[in-house]
Parts: structure tokens; sequence; C-alpha cells
């Protein structure tokens, strides 16, 4: 019964915390992006979506280092499907304190590399090598725990195929997850004591 009671006090006071504490140094994001998402139900009726898993570890505060992974795909009936894929490093840095407008919100860059590729399906030009990308986003903080998010990008791939150089600007969403490290965790610990 003790254990149940310090967990659930842990639990309160975890849930407590302000935006800032998930962006603490020790602290882990999980989550993903979605992007590109068109459903179309006339003519062509075509379908486009890009997902993107990321996990990224605050190396300290408002730094995050990690990776992720891409995969895309345009499909439109009787014209096959193109395919965008990508996997590889991932830098955060978020803006000094809470937004006061929206008090639980934050301002963050966000910059990718790795390797990457567009792979049409039909005649066009395809693309396999250095995938990289970055722009500016914002988190807000639904929970202290749980961010949603918006991220304008510009995403490149440079390399090799028929077409050397393909670029974009995308806007996504994204739903991530902040874990608290060890450390925050043993200062919720001691904090109760």
């Amino acid at each position: 019964m003790k254990k149940f009671t310090l967990l659930a006090v842990l639990a309160f006071i975890g849930f407590s915390f302000t935006a800032s504490a998930q962006i603490q140094k020790g602290n882990v994001l999980m989550g993903g992006d979605i992007g590109n998402f068109s459903l179309g139900l006339n003519g062509a009726k075509n379908f486009s979506m890009d997902l993107t898993p990321k996990a990224a570890w605050f190396i300290k505060d408002n730094v995050a280092l990690g990776a992720y992974g891409k995969l895309g795909i345009v499909t439109a009936k009787g014209a096959g499907t193109d395919v965008t894929y990508g996997v590889g490093a991932l830098g955060r840095y978020y803006t000094g304190s809470d937004v006061e407008v929206l008090k639980h919100g934050r301002f963050f860059g966000e910059a990718t590399v790795g390797l990457g590729g567009h792979n049409p399906s039909g005649p066009g030009g395809s693309t396999n090598g250095l995938d990289f990308s970055f722009g500016p986003g914002f988190a807000y903080f639904i929970t202290p725990s749980i961010g949603l998010e918006t991220l304008l990008k510009y995403n490149g791939t440079a390399g090799f195929g028929s077409l050397g150089y393909q670029n974009k600007l995308t806007l996504d969403f994204g739903f991530q997850i902040y874990l608290p490290g060890q450390s925050t965790l043993n200062k919720v610990k001691r904090d109760v004591r």
C-alpha cells in the first residue's frame, strides 16, 4: 500500500510540472509527425501521407538529440505509388521560457540529417542519398507530458538517381510524449520526502 501511495504522489507531482520541466536534461521525447495528408474523393482518387516517428534525449536543458524515421506514400488510382523514405539523426533547441500568450507553449527549431530517398512509380526522377531538413516549430503542452506540435520545414534530398536533388516545404503536425529521466524522478522523490 505504501508503494501505491508513493506512486500516486509521484504521478500527481509529475503532472503538476510546467512545460519547462519536460525539456530538462535527462528527459526523453517520443512521438511523431504527420504531414502531406490528403485524400482525394473526386477524379483521380488519390491518397498521400508522410509519417515521421521520432525519439530524442535531452542532453541539456532545452537541447535534445535523437533519431527519426520517415515514410511517405502518394498513390492515385491507376497511377501507382510514389515512396519517400529516410532515417537519421535529429536535433532540437527549445527557446527560453513559456510563451506568455499560450502559457504552456514553446517555440523550437529542429534539424535532421540522414539517408533517404524519393522513388516514383512512374516516369520521373528518383533520388537516393543525403536527406536533410530544418525549420521552426511550436509545441503546445496539453498536459505537462504531452505536446501537440506544428512544424514548418524545408526538406531536401541530394544524391544519386535520375534527378540529383529534390526539395519541398512542408507543414507537419505532431504528437510528442515527454518522459521524465532518472534525474527528474530523483528530484520528485526528494521533493516528496
